[in-house]
């Protein structure tokens, strides 16, 4: 039976994505026509779990135009939503690709200032729900108005109601996570060196510096995201490597969150960790393959996690 899943957004945007050839300072660029996709880290989750034929429910901060649309977005993906309202306006974030070299660039806006009010609110609701979700995703940044320490709060209420925590996130927020205690961390390899203080960490050593965070309580699970070449998953009794297949990389957006996706997916079903691990690298590796914010498709990503599991 599939566990009910909750994912958490608590700065979500709306991608605008288009294309240019030749970009140059100060010549007026003839762009070609924008798409709109649902974006920030527990969002994106969700829409990866549905494309999986995984259902769970989004949570976030929605606010003005930009929220209503972000709202819609998600309805025609049929991601169920729970938004908590806000003063602020929803952020965007714009992606162009030059195609005369196929290089990317990423511009990301600040979201406005969320109220303690609406913290509050959102955490009322969370504490609200019936049934409560077995498994909860923490994924993206922190809007400005919400403290890293929020995260330790909210992780201490989910786990207080028996829900396995899937974190993923950076900074100082990152470290609020690891203080708390989650169920499943999803760090890179630098923010594995930032959180252990070991510099320069390979293949190899990253293990290591994984299983240390276990046993100072940081997690049961950590998987260590190793782009390119894969990722490590490592608990307390094991230690697996998982690399990464070769494919046509167009776009790196929402490859983190497609791989946490693809792990939530497994998790959800009491699947084995190499199974966790497979599916997540081969949802990762997928979203490089489409364009823009595009995500991953399931064809590609159940095509990869064959050859994987080989």
């Amino acid at each position: 039976m599939i566990k009910n899943i909750l994912t958490i957004t608590l700065n979500p945007t709306v991608d605008k994505s288009s294309t240019v050839e030749n970009i140059k300072p100060e010549k007026k660029l003839r762009c070609s026509a924008p798409k709109y996709e649902p974006g920030g880290g527990g969002i994106n989750v969700s829409r990866g779990l549905e494309r999986l034929g995984v259902k769970s429910v989004a949570l976030f901060f929605s606010g003005g135009r930009t929220g209503a649309l972000l709202e819609e977005l998600l309805d025609r993906e049929n991601v169920a939503v729970k938004p908590i309202s806000t003063k602020a306006e929803t952020r965007e974030n714009f992606i162009v690709v030059d195609t005369s070299h196929n290089d990317q660039y990423r511009f990301g806006m600040p979201g406005e200032s969320i109220t303690t009010e609406e913290a509050e609110e959102l955490n009322k609701t969370i504490n609200s729900l019936e049934p409560f979700p077995e498994i909860v995703v923490i994924s993206g940044s922190l809007p400005e108005g919400i403290e890293p320490s929020f995260l330790r709060s909210l992780i201490k209420t989910l786990k207080a109601k028996g829900a396995k925590i899937i974190a993923d996130t950076s900074g100082d927020a990152l470290q609020e996570v690891v203080n708390e205690g989650v169920y499943l961390l999803k760090p890179n390899l630098g923010e594995l060196s930032a959180l252990t203080g070991r510099k320069e960490l390979d293949n190899e050593s990253a293990d290591e510096a994984a299983m240390e965070l276990i046993g100072k309580g940081a997690a049961e699970i950590i998987v260590v995201s190793l782009g390119p070449q894969g990722a490590y998953l490592v608990s307390k009794d094991k230690c697996l490597h998982v690399p990464a297949p070769s494919v046509k990389k167009l776009s790196t957006v929402g490859a983190g969150d497609s791989m946490v996706a693809g792990m939530v997916s497994k998790l959800a079903t009491n699947s084995p960790l190499q199974d966790v691990a497979r599916m997540g690298v081969a949802c990762g590796s997928a979203a490089t393959m489409s364009t823009g914010t595009g995500l991953f498709t399931k064809e590609n990503a159940e095509r990869l996690y064959k050859w994987l599991s080989k």
